[in-house]
């Protein structure tokens, strides 16, 4: 028996679905990494193999955080896009458009015609990062928010291109009394408006709309936002089991195809204890300005017989007339 292991390293989240031959899935597992990928990579292997033994395994490695540790791991790696891609046109090919969110990354992806994708740059507004950062406003999480939502009478508009906008929105429906299950689900309209304006940029959602990714997977009044704000029927609305782990899935397919040498499950885990226990290494450093305390004592003496010469300008003001 063939075992295939996806594992993804998000920005906030560590991923790991594992198949058979078959395509079955025998263990799955989504949680958050809290900066230390490693160690949760570690625990996350240990319970597979607590669970499935001593196997041999066809990993494949994705994700943004991802590629450094998949090349010290001697690991293939696939980028997230082709992964999910990957997934999509396996298990809902009937599929128009995808939009997905990450802990730090938004994407929409049309599937009708040519390929294209639309993904968020540096700022993590309208992402999960953003929901969590919200969501301490009012004292709660982000499953928090999403409970306050499904009471919601009103909804206030609230910037979501930045963290800081939205809190100086957010702040004052505080303080005038809103309700928090108004502040909350006018959050999420913040992070539909985002997504939309800023990925879309005009070009249509239509057709059958699959909704990916962590948060959208956990809140489903999120989704609900989105499902209302789109005009979706019932019909064109794809939600499939396990779209929090479409990635990881993707991972899978792709080491089913392209993975020819297995690895032993306990190796793996030995060279991550390994990378634990040796400091983290540093790309691209620049060289130091000064090798030692006498090269810096030796420049200074030297910029400081140096000095500017100056002297008073003298200017007329025919104002004052001086």
């Amino acid at each position: 028996m063939k075992y295939y292991l996806g594992i993804d390293v998000g920005s906030t989240t560590v991923k790991l679905y594992l198949t058979d031959e078959n395509d079955k899935c025998l263990f799955s597992k989504y949680t958050r990494h809290f900066s230390d990928v490693r160690k949760t990579i570690y625990e996350l292997l240990i319970e597979v193999k607590n669970q499935m033994g001593d196997i041999d395994l066809y990993p494949v490695m994705t994700g943004s955080g991802g590629l450094s540790l998949a090349d010290k791991l001697g690991i293939s790696f696939i980028q997230e896009v082709i992964a999910c891609t990957k997934t999509v046109e396996t298990y809902i090919p009937q599929t128009d458009v995808v939009i997905e969110l990450g802990g730090e990354d938004a994407k929409i992806t049309y599937f009708e015609g040519q390929l294209e994708q639309r993904m968020n740059g540096t700022c993590a507004g309208g992402t999960g990062a953003f929901i969590d950062q919200m969501a301490t406003l009012l004292k709660t999480d982000a499953a928090g928010l999403n409970e306050y939502a499904k009471n919601y009478k009103t909804i206030y508009p609230i910037a979501s291109r930045c963290g800081v906008f939205a809190k100086t929105d957010i702040q004052p429906l505080i303080n005038e009394g809103v309700s928090k299950e108004d502040i909350a689900v006018s959050i999420f309209q913040a992070v539909v408006n985002q997504t939309i304006s800023g990925l879309a940029c005009g070009k249509p959602i239509r057709g059958n709309v699959a909704f990916l990714g962590g948060p959208l997977y956990f809140m489903d009044q999120l989704r609900e936002r989105f499902i209302e704000t789109l005009g979706l029927t019932e019909d064109e609305i794809i939600f499939p089991q396990n779209s929090q782990l479409f990635v990881d899935m993707g991972a899978c397919l792709n080491a089913k195809e392209k993975v020819e040498n297995p690895l032993n499950i306990s190796k793996i885990i030995e060279e991550l204890e390994g990378l634990s226990e040796s400091p983290t290494e540093l790309t691209n450093v620049l060289e130091p300005l000064f090798n030692d305390e006498a090269e810096l004592k030796e420049f200074r003496e030297r910029h400081f017989t140096h000095i500017t010469k100056k002297r008073i300008l003298r200017y007329r003001c025919w104002f004052y007339n001086i």
